[in-house]
């Protein structure tokens, strides 16, 4: 494979930005230093004015692959993911079939073999009857990133409802839980009450539907299990200001046994934002109000929230029509992330360092991921280049999510990804993709 010398760049890694050389021998960070000059044969890319970072690690997207491929596949949102400066990714089991089983869970690892341009892991799925088979994940838990506990209604079977189950789940797992939390008897209790008002439900409705008591209250449920057998539980996508009291940051990351994640549309749209999108931002758990958002920036800023993620969930324009009740709920958003977080450096919300550091390395720290998340000598060069001074207008002909459309459309990014490289391997390079190579199972500290 071909070897690569970045000149002068602007490296932000593990707090803090120097401008010096990286090189990329076989796949990995060979050496960081000022002035390197390689004793073998390479390609140089000059990195004046440009920024390098870690490649973004999303824990949390929904590639719908297999058996919702008219939404898309592994193949089309690796992709697009890939033009974001996001080299890994973590995956959903609420496809066709679900993944209850370890041999649907391996297939969905062969797929991707074929077809993904990032590297990745799934997730193995579990319902109120799969316990057994879903703590056999146990048996390879280096190999892959966790459970996943729907505590709130889905696709298919996927609510776990059941205590029982869920007591079995929290007391045996030796893999990382991750849930989401929304208390569905909640949700059924607001929705139906709304409905007495005899009007037409709208997607302003949906944040008083799917409202802070029963975000709150399952993700309680979740922490109170996770405390009782001192599990390994990861709270995905946080949405409301009452839920930040139940997070901490007085351990170091590496140490909790309890962390927190926000979104990034949870971070950019509020309930203001219903009236000129519509369905377009429904999503579970819904974006509720100014005064949500702001409580989620000031703890994502003072580590109780400790990475940003996407939950990538990708619909088709006609699913996402119709009257509010039939309306899919997601969002397509893993290209824009980084760039979109770009705009909020540049605005001076949050520290470019910051920013890497809950994209990137606390993912990789979070979830024990091998040799990955950061620029380190050693480490796989899973590498982005970004252009600070470059803007982009979100459009359609810039989408490359196989449903061909954003929430963020018209969205001026004031900054741009130009280069994107894999396993040391340039597959992304201002807009041009080489699909020679994919990219790689990753692995876990356990």
């Amino acid at each position: 494979m071909k070897n690569y010398l970045i000149k002068n760049i602007s490296i932000v890694n593990e707090g803090n930005t120097v401008e010096a050389d990286l090189l990329i021998k076989n796949g990995r960070i060979e050496k960081i230093a000022a002035g390197i000059q390689a004793p073998f044969a390479i390609t140089e890319i000059n990195g004046e004015g440009l920024h390098l970072l870690p490649g973004v690690i999303d824990d949390q997207v929904h590639f719908r692959e297999p058996g919702l491929t008219h939404k898309a596949t592994i193949y089309t949102e690796a992709k697009a993911a890939i033009a974001g400066g996001v080299t890994s990714f973590m995956e959903m089991p609420n496809t066709l079939p679900p993944v209850f089983t370890q041999v649907l869970l391996e297939d969905k690892y062969a797929i991707a073999a074929r077809t993904s341009l990032a590297n990745y892991s799934f997730y193995m799925g579990t319902s109120n009857d799969n316990a057994d088979e879903a703590l056999r994940t146990n048996e390879k838990k280096k190999e892959v990133c966790g459970i996943k506990i729907f505590m709130g209604a889905s696709t298919g079977n996927l609510l776990v409802d059941n205590y029982l189950t869920l007591d079995r789940l929290f007391r045996e797992s030796e893999v990382l839980i991750a849930t989401h939390c929304e208390d569905e008897k909640i949700i059924r209790h607001n929705l139906e009450r709304i409905k007495n008002e005899n009007r037409e439900l709208t997607a302003a409705d949906h944040p008083l539907i799917r409202d802070e008591e029963a975000c709150f209250e399952s993700s309680l449920t979740a922490i109170q299990f996770a405390k009782k057998y001192n599990s390994r539980l990861h709270v995905f996508h946080l949405s409301t200001e009452k839920e930040m009291q139940l997070f901490s940051n007085f351990l170091p990351l590496d140490e909790k046994r309890i962390t927190a994640e926000v979104c990034v549309h949870h971070l950019h749209f509020t309930s203001d934002d219903y009236a000129r999108l519509g369905n377009r931002i429904k999503c579970n758990p819904a974006i509720k109000a100014p005064h949500h958002r702001e409580a989620l920036w000031k703890a994502l800023l003072d580590d109780r929230l400790d990475l940003i993620a996407t939950d990538h969930a990708p619909h088709t324009l006609e699913e996402k029509q119709g009257p509010y009740e039939k309306a899919h709920a997601g969002l397509p958003l893993v290209q824009h992330s980084l760039p979109l977080m770009l705009h909020y450096v540049k605005e001076g919300r949050i520290g470019l360092e910051k920013l890497v550091e809950k994209m990137s390395h606390a993912v990789a720290t979070c979830f024990g991921i091998e040799e990955r998340g950061f620029i380190r000598e050693g480490y796989f060069a899973d590498l982005a280049i970004v252009d600070l001074r470059q803007s982009i207008e979100v459009g359609p002909e810039n989408i490359l999510y196989k449903c061909g459309w954003s929430p963020l459309e018209g969205f001026i990014m004031p900054a741009s990804v130009t280069h994107t490289f894999v396993n040391g391997h340039l597959v992304y390079g201002k807009g041009v993709f080489d699909e020679s190579k994919q990219g790689m199972r990753m692995t876990f500290r356990r």
